[in-house]
């Protein structure tokens, strides 16, 4: 046990390093080593943070789901799922609204607009809002096992939404590119060279920061179930004083009062 907590006080540390450093080195290669695109100029370069950010909430929803999924299982049912499906759907509405703001910067030099109401861009809203529901439901509901079922629940069927994004360039006609990565699902990248290079350097530093926040969130999610445990016995053991017998108070006997001899 004791090799165990030292062995994640120490990764833990060194994770964070990690993704750090991938980040700044993503920052040298997106911003001087990539040259501009032929045709998109400098905006281009927000692709190397874009694609990235939506990959992983492609996983951390995925992360969600399988969790959401364990935890209704009976055989597998632990709090442990239900902590690791709500941290990576915080992370995740998080990379959901990064992919939407950078989408929106990248769309104003090259389309001409902010936002237009592509299928695309549609449906990676309906993404986002329905996993914003996702979190909002962890706070309306108080008892922990309805709260863990139901949001299992929820967390399932809001992953829908994820093929319909992907595909969404494909089923419908949309001012959105096809994948930079795997167009028409084959592996065969339309970039190369230094473009290529700073693009998967950003799924790698994502993926490290990725796994540095859940971590953390995760720890933080069990000391918050822990101080909710504790408030709640509180709360408990005040309520059970309060409902308490009473025990009546003992009346204490009155001496008669002394009365004084007659003269004879």
């Amino acid at each position: 046990m004791k090799e165990t907590a030292t062995t994640r006080t120490w990764l833990t540390p060194v994770l964070g390093v990690l993704a750090l450093g991938s980040l700044a080195v993503l920052a040298v290669l997106g911003l001087w080593v990539a040259p501009p695109d032929a045709v998109q100029g400098d905006a281009q370069r927000l692709m190397y943070v874009h694609v990235p950010t939506a990959t992983l909430a492609y996983v951390a929803f995925g992360v969600t789901s399988l969790a959401s999924a364990l935890y209704l299982w009976r055989r597998t049912r632990a709090p442990r799922w239900d902590r690791l499906a709500a941290s990576s759907a915080e992370l995740g509405v998080v990379f959901t609204g990064l992919t939407l703001v950078l989408g929106m910067l990248w769309g104003r030099p090259v389309w001409g607009v902010y936002w237009t109401w592509d299928a695309r861009l549609v449906s990676t809203a309906v993404l986002f809002f329905l996993y914003l529901g996702y979190l909002a439901l962890r706070r309306v509901i108080v008892d922990p096992d309805a709260r863990a079922r139901r949001c299992a629940v929820a967390a399932l069927v809001a992953f829908a939404d994820i093929p319909i994004v992907h595909y969404s360039v494909e089923w419908w006609r949309s001012l959105h590119q096809d994948s930079t990565l795997l167009p028409g699902g084959r592996l065969d990248p339309e970039i190369s060279g230094d473009m290529l290079v700073a693009l998967l350097w950003g799924m790698v530093a994502f993926a490290l920061t990725y796994a540095y926040l859940l971590v953390r969130r995760c720890r933080l999610a069990a000391m918050e179930e822990g101080l909710e445990q504790r408030v709640l016995d509180v709360a408990v053991a005040e309520r059970r004083a309060e409902a308490a017998p009473v025990a009546a108070p003992v009346a204490t006997p009155v001496p008669a009062p002394v009365t004084g001899g007659g003269r004879a």
